[in-house]
């Protein structure tokens, strides 16, 4: 099953085998989710019979007819956040994507965080379970992220990570006109005393680190950047970035001060993997960010 995630709402198909009304068979036939969730996808327009979305919970189904679940419109609806948007949810994972702005979870007397905002979902949407961190995007980097619902399926992704996770890939607009097509960098990567992660092409007793690049687009100025992760060391990108001489523009920490859109730009795209439980092929796949693209025009 391709989860092609291109910033459109996201349906799961079934064909109705019996008369029935529809919130029962609703009921019958979503396995997993509760009453209260599946009444809140009604009323939130989230349900399609034969392509036209319906709320009435009594209306007659007929053998053959075609009902569609919005995976996402429902719960966004509730969300109501900018700074995190559901693409996929299921009883054991969701999939978001983060905006700029705003942490994986939380971090000393900072508030705002990503794992608060699903917690609060859940607990409006009277699921019995927490946002469980598996894997971290920096602040200021927007993008695709796993939350597991559960602790089961937190082990199972922590603890599996590389063999599940099979594709991950951030875009970046970078400082200057890349010189290459595309590479890899290699080398160690360790923090000093002051939290700056720097690296070393010789172990220096940090942690090895693989990035792949493509370089999509180039001007004078700036290039746009796809990196691909073999390792997710801390800063790994950024880091890697400003060792070509390319620094991510917006880095604060990296960056050689060229700012073209007053945030850091990178954003994690496309993330792919194994469903942790149910083994399913699972793909997500976001639009490049509009502010990147247009530096490219």
């Amino acid at each position: 099953m391709k989860n092609s995630y291109i910033n459109q709402e996201q349906y799961a198909h079934y064909t109705v085998n019996e008369e029935r009304p529809l919130l029962e068979w609703l009921l019958e036939n979503l396995k997993g989710e509760s009453r209260n969730k599946i009444k809140a996808t009604l009323q939130g327009k989230g349900i399609k019979v034969n392509g036209k979305v319906v709320t009435q919970f009594d209306y007659p189904l007929q053998p053959g007819m075609k009902v569609s679940v919005s995976k996402t419109k429902r719960n966004n609806d509730i969300l109501k956040s900018r700074y995190v948007k559901i693409v996929y949810e299921d009883r054991y994972l969701v999939v978001v994507e983060k905006n700029i702005g705003i942490l994986s979870m939380a971090a000393g007397g900072r508030s705002l965080n990503v794992k608060a905002v699903l917690d609060d979902y859940f607990r409006k949407t009277r699921q019995r379970c927490t946002a469980h961190v598996v894997h971290r995007l920096d602040r200021d980097t927007s993008g695709l992220m796993i939350y597991a619902k559960d602790i089961e399926t937190e082990q199972i992704l922590e603890h599996n990570w590389h063999d599940i996770v099979y594709d991950r890939r951030y875009v970046a607009v970078v400082s200057g006109e890349m010189e290459e097509d595309g590479g890899t960098i290699a080398n160690w990567l360790k923090d000093n005393k002051a939290y700056i992660t720097y690296s070393s092409p010789v172990d220096n007793g940090g942690k090895y680190a693989v990035t792949h690049f493509h370089t999509l687009a180039r001007t004078t100025e700036h290039s746009l950047v796809e990196y691909s992760l073999e390792t997710g060391r801390k800063n790994q990108i950024r880091v890697h970035s400003a060792d070509m001489g390319h620094p991510v523009c917006g880095d604060v920490k990296y960056g050689n001060g060229d700012d073209p859109i007053h945030r850091l730009c990178l954003h994690a795209y496309v993330l792919c993997f194994w469903h942790p439980v149910t083994r399913e092929r699972m793909e997500f796949e976001t639009m490049i960010p509009a502010q990147f693209r247009r530096l490219f025009k």
